[in-house]
């Protein structure tokens, strides 16, 4: 796998694939902790190692353990990564309508609910799902075979994972079922108004719960309170269009939805160690940035 990986990943940082919902990873260096939002997807080391650090649990993820997030869960990661030794990683961010898909399978079929649904899981891989991933790997080495076979390839991994440990978080969030399902729901709303006067009233409302239970189900799920999942969504944001776009600070404080610039500056600090001009030119120089798919749904850190 890793010698069928590395011509895919020539350079350090999230390189495209023809797939436009599959990146490949590369890390020459090992990187200290930092806070990142994942979207819905599943990460698969081949390489390396990937520690994810959400309340009091730590989500180890590597050449033995895949990551799969099942709602955009803010968290802080470390990579261990050497130039001897890269880090390489498959992204797969999920396509819903893929997902949605095989979700109607599975409910015809009666699939099995499996583990308590949560945001974010890190689980052993499997033989079967490691062999899906090696046959995936040889066809993304083909000038041809990505578009003809890839697909059906990113599918079967996708059912390895909606079939696995980690499935029935997949499924409760894609299904809106239960409270795992209903915060699934408030989170994309959040996602989707960053920018916006969001009445977290009105999120547990629609989320059929009074606001003392949308928060207690909130912060189980996310390990944050709603206030705090809404400034952390606008300060990745506000990173992300000032690394793709370099933009001032100030008019990125505008755009996520800040009314107060240096409170925004303030806030940028405390969650990332920098002020925004130099965590963006840091951003721009580590990393390759790729733009945002035009179906994103929700906001990431890469």
């Amino acid at each position: 796998m890793i010698n069928l990986v590395k011509p895919l990943a020539p350079v350090e940082g999230y390189n495209l694939t023809v797939l436009s919902d599959v990146r490949i990873l590369r890390s020459d260096r090992p990187l200290s902790r930092a806070p990142v939002l994942y979207e819905p997807g599943i990460v698969i080391v081949l390489q390396g190692r990937k520690r994810g650090f959400l309340g009091e649990e730590v989500y180890l993820y590597d050449a033995q353990h895949y990551l799969a997030v099942s709602v955009p869960v803010p968290f802080s990661m470390d990579t261990d990564a050497s130039m001897e030794e890269p880090l390489l990683a498959i992204y797969f961010r999920l396509d819903f309508k893929v997902a949605a898909e095989l979700m109607m399978k599975l409910d015809e079929y009666g699939a099995a609910e499996g583990a308590a649904p949560k945001g974010l899981m890190s689980t052993l891989m499997d033989e079967r799902l490691a062999h899906t991933v090696l046959r995936f790997l040889e066809v993304m080495n083909s000038p041809v075979e990505p578009l003809i076979l890839g697909p059906d390839l990113v599918r079967e991994i996708y059912y390895r994972v909606l079939t696995g440990e980690q499935g029935s978080s997949m499924r409760a969030s894609l299904t809106r079922q239960g409270q795992f399902g209903k915060i699934a729901k408030a989170i994309r709303t959040i996602h989707a108004s960053f920018d916006q006067k969001l009445d977290i009233d009105r999120l547990a409302d629609e989320a059929g719960m009074s606001p003392t239970s949308f928060h207690a189900h909130f912060k189980a799920v996310t390990s944050t309170s709603p206030i705090q999942y809404l400034k952390t969504t606008r300060l990745h944001q506000a990173r992300l269009i000032m690394a793709r776009k370099e933009i001032t600070a100030s008019l990125a404080s505008a755009q996520v939805g800040y009314e107060s610039p240096s409170q925004f500056s303030r806030e940028f600090r405390r969650m990332f160690g920098r002020g925004p001009a130099e965590e963006a030119s840091r951003m721009r120089q580590a990393f390759a940035k790729p733009d945002p798919s035009p179906h994103a749904v929700y906001v990431a850190s890469h």
